[in-house]
């Protein structure tokens, strides 16, 4: 077999990235490095069959991996396109893997597109973030939604909008909360869980920590009994599909929303404003997170090298007609 550009890279312990530089751009690169990854090629016996095109403005065309759990998930369209924007403005090629939240084929996309990309773009990823890394190997990778230390990250900071929505339920007299998981791969999940649970004792409410369920209307829906169960006056889900799942559950079983339960997403998906009622939801700014990825991306894959940072996105609540008063007890006036 022939040897690859990736045998190359791994003789002259460089990124994938930098190795493909030394024949589309060796200009770019210090005189060093240059020289160790020509002698790797030399020594192999590699030949680039192609050079490298370019755009009009004259820059290298690269090939960026955009891999999430659910493109049918709208909160993941934002995302990936706000991604694709910013690729195409850098003549970027952006391709798309979804992984159907299994982490059994996260885990072949990973080790089949980091030969084929100078760079990885991982969102909402279900293999722990060590495992992510090394299956990028020495392809640049930014993780979103996921916190480690090994490379850049970017978080959609829930801590606000969780706390704007703890506080927007007590000021309306609930004292029970119930919190729908999303699913147990789910860091987001699991970093969720963690905050509504600080914010639930430190206002006095009562928590009810119901099971994970799928990350879809349908996850919603199936748990809508549970939350009745529960006693709670309110409820929060791990998402907005799950949310409009519960507002579909319940309301097939007779209860009335708001005036009997009140409801909250995550996330502040269009289609949130054109429920019925209309969604009360935590915004969380995918947009921005699949933009400043790219960012982040193109640095690394630049070969800018600098200490990996931990970039947090602000949440909002954005209240609308799914929250209301808690219901009066049997008897109270």
């Amino acid at each position: 077999m022939s040897p690859t550009l990736t045998d190359v890279a791994r003789r002259a312990e460089v990124a994938l990235s930098t190795a493909s530089r030394a024949f589309s751009e060796p200009g770019r690169l210090g005189p060093e490095t240059l020289r160790k990854v020509l002698a790797a090629a030399q020594e192999l016996g590699y030949r680039p069959a192609v050079p490298r095109t370019s755009d009009a403005a004259g820059r290298a065309e690269t090939t960026v991996a955009v891999v999430v759990p659910d493109i049918a998930n709208p909160v993941f369209g934002a995302f990936v396109k706000a991604a694709q924007g910013v690729g195409w403005s850098r003549g970027q090629t952006v391709v798309l893997a979804d992984t159907d939240f299994d982490p059994d084929r996260e885990r072949a996309l990973l080790t089949r597109m980091r030969e084929q990309a100078d760079g990885l773009v991982v969102c909402s990823p279900r293999l722990p973030a060590d495992e992510v890394l090394s299956l990028c190997g020495r392809t640049p990778a930014v993780l979103v939604n996921r916190e480690t230390t090994g490379t850049d990250c970017v978080l959609a900071d829930a801590e606000d909008g969780l706390r704007q929505a703890v506080d927007h339920l007590v000021a309306l007299g609930h004292r029970r909360l119930a919190y729908v998981q999303g699913s147990r791969h789910s860091w987001s999940n699991a970093r969720r869980v963690e905050l509504v649970r600080a914010q639930a004792e430190r206002a006095g409410m009562e928590l009810e920590l119901l099971g994970w369920q799928a990350e879809t209307v349908a996850g919603g829906s199936a748990a809508a009994a549970g939350v009745l169960a529960s006693g709670a006056s309110a409820v929060l889900t791990h998402n907005d599909l799950m949310a409009l799942g519960v507002l579909t559950g319940v309301r097939a079983m007779g209860v009335r929303v708001p005036e009997e339960l009140s409801v909250i997403g995550v996330d502040d998906i269009p289609f949130a404003a054109v429920s019925h009622p209309a969604l009360t939801s935590i915004a969380v700014p995918m947009d921005r997170a699949g933009s400043l990825s790219l960012d982040l991306l193109a640095r690394a894959v630049a070969g800018e090298r600098q200490t990996p940072r931990v970039l947090p996105l602000p949440t909002q609540l954005v209240v609308r007609g799914s929250t209301g008063p808690a219901p009066q007890e049997a008897g109270t006036s």
